[in-house]
């Protein structure tokens, strides 16, 4: 995956001129901008990784961008951020809620918990806020100056649940010209994709930014059940996202307001019983993409909404004051047929052949996450060589959930309430120095205090109900609460040995505070788990043979311990936080970019990474449903089967990721050009769980996509365009507690495009 926008190459001297234009409205943002096709050379990447704008080259830290063209292609579809899988070295995506609840994994670490209130230890920082609940990370991907994808522990400077990473989204700011774009596709299954922006001055130091996206798509998988309460179709939605930003700047003041609101209607995730072969991960012979058979409710709906004061003064002779203020609020209602079936073996219907459950389990909730949080932070000027940054930072979260669980009549048997909160104070600091022209060492502390409780209640209308009272093994109401402290920290150094080149070292902790899983269904017992830490050590080169070539290299190896692992499913549907005594994780990223012609682009990346679950004595239950085949080494204790867990592979760690992507244009004239773009992006196999089954093994994933259309010299631009065109379809998580029940990817979305631009 490139550093740059790779449809386009900018030669330095437009860059230096677009970022004086711009100005840094946007404190943290990180601008693109692109030139005609006969430009020649790849010019340079500015970034964001150090809290500052700087070359990417000269950031010791692997970090990707992606901008621009290359950012639109990846996103006609109608797809959500899920698209960003495997399009950078060491990272996957994935979700078992559909649109509302993405999951992320760098180099091996995430977490793979489904409960509103579980902890990621991949922080998504959306124009500078971090966004903690795992819904709110879902929130759309339109009208966006670049994406980053900072790897490894990033415990300094951002702080908030970073020792795998972070992702950090920045969108276009307001202009001092008026300039705006609309575009608009269509697509198979009736999918639409509109967004478009208009920006530009008020007057008297005023200017604005007013962006909007609609997504939608027909249901297009047949339920072919005739009981029960499921819909008829199934994975169709409506999203729609707006956002309004307005910004003053007078002298040495900047500031931006950023107000923001989402509207979701569509399809929970369609969960597929029995589709995989016993002793095998391949689909079972009469599965079909297109058809389920459920019979449970199916719904989900989503509102977010929140905003952001950001502003900066520069204080002349001393450094520039930032102030960044966020809230995020949802509501999120999703229920979901998790059997994925219609029938079951004591309804008469053959135990594990298609469409057929263990038993039924109908389930979904209320979910509403509230996140406030501020920070101060001071950046130096530069002194001779030497630059400095501090501040504090505060974090408070309330969220409130419900479960629900229905029987075979679709009445509701279960209502369990939560009331959670979860606030975090940080004090940070960290520095750089010049130490020789060619020599530059970097280094940060950070104090983190972290403060949970969760209370855990039953509805009264069915604190007397049977049923319900058997579902809960516990007595309420109950709260938890956890508490931890940390220091993080991080030291780097990188030299110049050209002008073009530079390699780096870097060894850095990152701190996930304790976590607390408060599932009491299916005689779950709540848990918590202690704070986890990360060291890592890390070394590459960054830079450039030419202006027609730039690359990329990464090396690095890290330890976790105490790592917060969550075994959900099982024998006995539970789902617990458990630490495991540590974690390993070792690779290599590389990333190349090449325009051996002016008409002519190409980028290549990928990554190996090898993780593994170092403890002796953890070990899970596997899979309920007594039908898959474990590979690891497992024990037989009152008629259940575990597995240990020591000398594991991560779940959802695949060892090998590649992309690729390369563009040509033909010009034509001095009216545009023609052009042709092809991406591709591959992930090796993975696992579904903390243990290892033939099952639960998801096969190896490749899929790609081609645009080819006319860009004009006067604005707009037409295409036709194809995502996974190889229509390869693999499941990409499962349930283990029921049956061989699982999850596929997209399918082939072919369609056409039109985008306008002044």
């Amino acid at each position: 995956m490139s550093l740059n926008i790779i449809a386009h190459s900018v030669s330095r001297s437009a860059l230096a001129l677009s970022l004086a234009a711009l100005t840094q409205i946007a404190p943290g943002a990180t601008h693109a901008q692109t030139a005609p096709v006969e430009a020649e050379g790849l010019g340079d990447i500015v970034v964001t990784a150090s809290r500052r704008e700087e070359l990417a080259k000269d950031v010791p830290v692997a970090v990707t961008a992606i901008a621009g063209d290359e950012l639109d292609t990846l996103n006609s579809s109608g797809l959500d951020i899920r698209f960003l899988a495997a399009r950078t070295p060491s990272l996957q995506v994935e979700s078992s809620f559909g649109r509302t609840f993405p999951r992320f994994y760098i180099r091996g670490l995430g977490n793979t918990d489904f409960d509103p209130n579980a902890a990621q230890p991949v922080s998504v920082v959306y124009d500078d806020v971090a966004l903690e609940n795992p819904m709110l990370k879902s929130f759309p991907v339109f009208d966006l100056a670049s994406v980053e994808v900072l790897r490894g522990p990033q415990g300094t400077l951002f702080g908030r649940n970073t020792p795998a990473g972070v992702i950090k989204l920045s969108s276009a700011a307001p202009t001092d010209h008026f300039t705006g774009y609309a575009s608009a596709s269509w697509a198979t299954y009736n999918t639409v994709n509109l967004e478009g922006a208009l920006s530009g001055p008020i007057g008297d130091g005023w200017s604005f930014r007013l962006s909007g996206l609609l997504q939608r798509r027909d249901d297009w998988v047949k339920n072919d059940a005739t009981n029960g309460f499921a819909n008829d179709e199934l994975e169709g939605y409506r999203d729609a996202a707006g956002r309004f930003q307005i910004a003053y700047e007078s002298g040495e003041f900047k500031a931006v307001l950023n107000a923001h609101y989402r509207d979701l209607d569509g399809s929970p995730r369609v969960f597929r019983a029995n589709i995989f072969q016993p002793g095998s991960n391949h689909f079972v012979e009469g599965f079909d993409k297109d058809h389920v058979s459920l019979d449970g409710y199916t719904s989900q709906s989503l509102e977010q909404g929140g905003g952001s004061l950001r502003m900066q003064v520069h204080l002349d002779g001393l450094g520039t004051v930032f102030w960044t203020t966020g809230f995020e609020k949802a509501k999120v209602e999703s229920t979901g047929d998790i059997d994925g079936g219609s029938c079951y073996p004591y309804t008469g219907c053959t135990a594990g052949a298609i469409n057929v459950g263990s038993f039924d389990v109908n389930t979904g909730g209320v979910t509403r996450p509230e996140e406030f949080s501020q920070e101060i932070r001071f950046a130096t000027d530069d002194m001779n060589g030497v630059r400095i940054q501090g501040g504090g930072y505060f974090f408070h979260q309330r969220l409130k959930y419900s479960e629900y669980a229905y029987d075979l009549g679709g009445a509701r048997i279960s209502s369990i309430l939560h009331n959670n909160t979860n606030e975090n104070f940080g004090l940070f600091l960290s520095g750089e120095a010049k130490v020789t022209p060619e020599l530059t060492l970097r280094g940060g502390l950070r104090y983190s205090h972290d403060d949970k409780r969760d209370t855990i209640t039953l509805d009264p209308a069915l604190a007397a109900s049977s049923i319900a009272s058997q579902l809960i093994g516990v007595t309420l109401p109950l709260s938890n609460t956890a508490q931890g402290n940390n220091v993080s920290w991080d030291a780097s150094a990188t030299y110049a040995i050209s002008p073009q080149v530079n390699v780096y070292a870097r060894v850095a902790t990152g701190y996930l505070g304790p976590a607390i899983q408060d599932r009491v269904t299916f005689f779950s017992v709540p848990s918590v788990a202690k704070k986890q830490t990360t060291i890592s050590y890390e070394a590459g080169v960054k830079g450039a043979f030419s202006d027609t070539l730039r690359f990329d290299l990464t090396g690095y190896y890290y330890q976790t311990d105490d790592l917060q692992l969550t075994a959900v499913g099982g024998v006995g549907n539970s789902a617990r936080l458990i630490n495991v005594d540590k974690a390993v994780g070792y690779g290599l990223e590389a990333e190349f970019e090449a325009q051996p012609i002016p008409q002519l682009t190409f980028t290549a990346g990928g990554s190996y990474n090898f993780t593994e679950i170092r403890d002796d004595a953890a070990f899970v239950a596997t899979c309920g449903s007594g039908m898959c085949t474990p590979t690891g080494r497992t024990f037989v204790d009152g008629g259940t089967t575990y597995a240990y867990l020591d000398g594991e592979d991560l779940p959802q760690a695949p060892r090998y990721v590649a992309n690729a992507t390369l563009r040509y244009g033909i010009p034509v004239g001095d009216a545009g050009e023609i052009f042709a773009y092809t991406d591709w992006a591959y992930r090796s196999s993975i696992k579904y769980f903390l243990y290892s089954a033939k099952e639960f093994r998801g096969r190896a994933l490749l899929e790609g996509g081609l645009k080819i259309g006319y860009k004009s010299n006067h604005g707009y631009e037409v295409a036709a365009f194809a995502r996974n065109i190889t229509n390869q379809i693999r499941s990409i998580s499962a349930i283990d507690f029921n049956n061989l029940t699982g999850m596929i990817n997209e399918p082939r979305i072919i369609g056409g495009s039109f985008k306008a631009s002044f």
